[in-house]
């Protein structure tokens, strides 16, 4: 018997299925692939799958639209972007029950993805206009110099399932204020809500061509002979370190422009002198924002040894307290996680940390009954060995490790390959000063557990990348600089 209800069926059917390309929703040649319901297995829906010829005509489409596109005043470009902004916080509880139904995350959650999302919608229609160069007199006054910012050209965007609305504005929305034309390929798991973004801003009057989209069960054999096609301008990729470093190599072919938003081992370091119940509030939200499925969610957490107890204590009670369940249910604050190998995944990291000594506070098993559940998870006195704090655990599980010296958390802070963001809790200023430059990542939150803002550069050093997206940094990823030397 179908979980789906008649409203949530209403919602699905409305979205276009088929890959989007040159404005119109066309039938994939390999037929189509199934998207579930994570909290149940239930098949939502059937979309289009691409084959590489597919892909090819989303290009073509992409190409045939460029030079009209980077042609259109910043102007027109940043009033679609607002139109946009305006019809998403519009159908705001649409998509954010659409982005439960595929995803899993709670309603809460989706409707504060959806706020973000558009953000960045709203940000860059507003610098749009603000493309600027710069003219000057050559130091010996024979010429002026002149520089000028124009599009990058056809772009091919890779995203991930689980923030699958905004991570598609947060690069969307800077290449059509750039005047970019694109090729976007969501996670298998997740196209919905990318389909419905695509059919949106058609309506807000982007032109056809300029956003196409293709979904495929195949994704290594249909991308790679767009990343490797002359006409192709940039990549840009959203998702793990392994997938990213062979996207990269593929790049080389072409001398592609590349950003890259990878893996995340994220440290929240909590000082002596931290409030400890302001610790445990961004504890909360770093570790279960999105059920802990978030390249920025809190990964280990370094606590000093004189309140980690009380610390790890506080947390599990909180923790324990947590209603598990079908994202769209009353009430539910933690849904399934994607599929059964990343639920497998956790369970192995919690065992093996339970193996290597830690004390399980809360949590620590699997929901029995349908859907991928996991329970909200709280270890003490993790070893250094254990692999959850080497590996991005992505779920619901908060493994706490003491410390005794603060230059002791930072070195250990900065032990892993990854470099995405790192998070403080302390009230003394002198030593958030120093965590802020010695913490060796691309964003620091000094007592918050959120980071992320469309004003903001978001963005990872080490393996979690290279390049930033929002803020006044993000549309720079979407453009080249030219210059001009003029005879005086």
């Amino acid at each position: 018997m179908s979980t789906v209800t008649g409203t949530e069926r209403d919602v699905v059917d409305a979205v276009p299925t088929g890959l989007w390309i040159g404005g119109t929703s066309v039938p994939g040649s390999r037929g189509t692939l199934a998207v579930d319901d994570p909290s149940t297995g239930e098949v939502l829906a059937e979309v289009g799958d691409a084959t590489a010829d597919d892909a090819r005509s989303a290009l073509d489409a992409a190409v045939a639209s460029r030079a009209q596109w980077a042609r259109t005043a910043p102007r027109e470009r940043g009033e679609i972007l607002r139109r946009a902004f305006d019809l998403m916080v519009e159908r705001a509880d649409d998509l954010a029950l659409l982005m439960t139904l595929e995803m899993g995350k709670p309603l809460a959650d989706a409707r504060a993805e959806v706020t973000y999302a558009a953000d960045f919608l709203r940000w860059f229609s507003e610098e749009s206009v603000r493309i600027a160069g710069r003219w000057s007199v050559a130091p010996d006054g024979a010429s002026r110099l002149l520089t000028m910012k124009q599009p990058v050209g056809p772009t091919l965007m890779i995203t991930p399932w689980n923030f699958p609305l905004a991570m598609g504005t947060r690069k969307i929305g800077p290449a059509i204020a750039a005047g970019c034309t694109m090729v976007v390929k969501p996670a298998a798991q997740t196209p919905l809500s990318m389909y419905a973004l695509a059919a949106l801003l058609q309506e807000a009057g982007l032109p056809d061509g300029v956003l196409n989209v293709v979904t495929t069960s195949r994704s290594g054999e249909v991308m790679e002979p767009l990343i490797r096609d002359p006409r192709l301008r940039k990549l840009t990729f959203t998702g793990s370190t392994g997938v990213g470093r062979r996207l990269v190599e593929q790049s080389a072919t072409q001398l592609l422009r590349v950003s890259m938003e990878l893996g995340g081992n994220a440290p929240f370091l909590v000082l002596a002198d931290a409030d400890l119940d302001a610790a445990v509030d961004g504890a909360m939200v770093a570790k279960m924002r999105n059920m802990g499925e978030a390249c920025t969610a809190a990964n280990r957490f370094l606590v000093h040894s004189s309140v980690a107890a009380d610390f790890a204590r506080r947390l599990a009670d909180r923790m324990s307290g947590l209603k598990v369940g079908r994202g769209t249910e009353k009430g539910v604050q933690v849904g399934p996680l994607i599929d059964e190998p990343s639920r497998d995944k956790v369970s192995e990291l919690v065992q093996d940390a339970v193996d290597h000594g830690a004390t399980v506070l809360t949590g620590g098993r699997t929901v029995a009954g349908p859907g991928r559940f996991y329970e909200p998870t709280v270890l003490a006195d993790v070893a250094p060995e254990s692999a959850c704090l080497r590996e991005e655990i992505f779920g619901p599980v908060a493994p706490v490790t003491p410390f005794d010296t603060v230059e002791q958390a930072i070195a250990m802070a900065n032990d892993t390959e990854y470099g995405l963001v790192a998070y403080a809790y302390t009230r003394d200023l002198s030593s958030a000063l120093r965590l802020s430059e010695e913490l060796d990542t691309g964003m620091v939150g000094i007592n918050r557990g959120v980071v992320s803002n469309a004003s903001a550069p978001f963005g990872g050093v080490k393996h979690s990348g290279f390049g930033r997206e929002g803020g006044v940094e993000g549309i720079e990823e979407y453009l080249e600089t030219k210059y001009v030397g003029i005879d005086a």
